[in-house]
């Protein structure tokens, strides 16, 4: 069994339901209270961490790359952002090292496919942690199960876009605390499914001020939206891994890193407006970010523990 699941949750009637998840509509429609995160003295991963991704369904080459190249760029500068004069994803990255003691270092892992669904089509919580499993988990890794467009994942779209959590792992003595868990995130791709959830800003919204979607920065709403909810999760997984680091609220639906600055992606962000965004002038693509290659992304603003607001890139 999974424990302290942390979803990105859908805001419903202006309360949070559920854990730690990445929510779709009101994730990002709902502005949120000022907010403090409280360290509550646990565990948080620090050090080096591999991220391996566990590809459930089919995905393109090049889908695969875009969330690749996101995670390369957590800890590769790069000189195409210093060239290009915008901010990087190493940048973005750097936020969470202030979240005492902090500074975990994420790098690109292993990679696995199962195009044919082998735990089938419809996935509960447990077949997300059995899938997370199949990595031989140990604590200097973080587990990524990214599924396709068409299938389905309990509570995906109604109640939340993605989740992190912890499950045992070999290691002997597990405990409470993070000793001998693994943590692990799930992500679905919304492009079917509910992307005016789960995929904005770069789908009209399901509900709420219609404000015309933003141009995807890698020309794919899916994975373009599956990049913003995982880097959400990542954040909350560092910073709050088994349930007892930074958050503010219950500990089973927490405010963490990212979703207390819930669709806030620019300056000048309110409810149904992402912010002043860059537009790359030739794709008309709204982005905050540049990693390895030039690829540029757009991530959302992360709560910075020195300033105890919500900072963004631009």
């Amino acid at each position: 069994m999974a424990h302290h699941l942390v979803f990105i949750i859908l805001l419903a009637a202006g309360a949070l339901s559920g854990a730690g998840a990445v929510t779709p509509r009101q994730l990002f429609l709902v502005s949120p209270a000022p907010v403090t995160l409280t360290n509550h003295h646990g565990q948080l991963l620090t050090g080096n961490h591999s991220v391996n991704l566990l590809w459930y369904g089919r995905f393109t080459p090049a889908q695969r790359a875009v969330v690749a190249d996101f995670l390369l760029s957590l800890s590769s500068p790069g000189s195409a952002a210093t060239a290009s004069s915008a901010p990087s994803v190493a940048q973005w990255w750097a936020t969470t090292s202030r979240y005492h003691p902090g500074a975990a270092r994420l790098t690109l892992g292993r990679q696995v496919l199962d195009p044919s669904l082998s735990l089938g089509r419809r996935l509960s919580e447990s077949s997300l942690a059995a899938l997370a499993s199949r990595f031989s988990p140990h604590r200097g890794s973080v587990a990524v199960v990214v599924t396709a467009p068409d299938v389905l994942v309990d509570g995906f779209c109604l109640s939340r876009c993605g989740l992190h959590a912890s499950a045992p792992s070999s290691a002997p003595h597990s405990t409470a605390h993070g000793r001998g868990r693994f943590a692990y995130a799930w992500v679905g791709n919304a492009a079917e499914q509910c992307p005016g959830e789960c995929a904005w800003p770069f789908h009209q919204p399901a509900y709420g001020p219609q404000a015309p979607p933003l141009v995807a920065p890698n020309a794919d709403v899916g994975m373009d939206g599956v990049v913003i909810n995982l880097a959400t999760l990542l954040a909350g997984a560092v910073t709050n891994p088994y349930g007892g680091g930074f958050f503010q609220g219950p500990a089973d639906a927490p405010l963490e890193a990212v979703t207390a600055c819930t669709g806030v992606f620019g300056a000048g962000a309110y409810p149904g407006y992402p912010g002043q965004l860059p537009v790359d002038a030739a794709t008309g693509a709204s982005y905050n970010a540049v990693g390895v290659a030039g690829r540029r992304f757009l991530l959302p603003a992360m709560w910075d523990p020195k300033t105890s607001q919500c900072s963004t890139l631009v």
